[in-house]
């Protein structure tokens, strides 16, 4: 398959259970956990898709994703966003900056990886 999915994440327990269930659907996967970075890992890897946390240290992924919009190489980047928070206010914001998916945690392994790749159609 050799798709590149960069996983932006602080909490070390959805990094392992993305990773690995991601990597078992053949996915090659990155990670990264600063919000503050977060822009420049990603222009730095180019994936084809980035699955980001809403809340992160440094920089949320709402501004993260308003960035990666603003960068012609990085407008039409499928981004899944992850989030605890399910209030719709969230998903308005994350839909207005551009997010092409929105799931709110917790979610089911199936419903992650049918995201995923519809997003990016494999």
């Amino acid at each position: 398959m050799d798709k590149h999915v960069l996983l932006v994440e602080d909490e070390v327990n959805i990094i392992e259970a993305m990773r690995f269930l991601l990597t078992r659907d053949g996915w090659k996967v990155g990670t990264h956990s600063d919000g503050a970075t977060a822009v420049s890992a990603i222009r730095d890897a180019r994936p084809d898709l980035v699955v980001l946390d809403y809340m992160l240290p440094g920089k949320s992924g709402i501004e993260i994703l308003t960035e990666l919009r603003a960068l012609p190489d990085f407008a039409g980047l499928p981004v899944l966003m992850l989030t605890a928070r399910g209030q719709s206010r969230d998903r308005e914001l994350a839909e207005r900056a551009g997010v092409n998916r929105f799931m709110t945690k917790p979610f089911s392994n199936s419903e992650v990886l049918n995201a995923v790749r519809d997003l990016v159609r494999v």
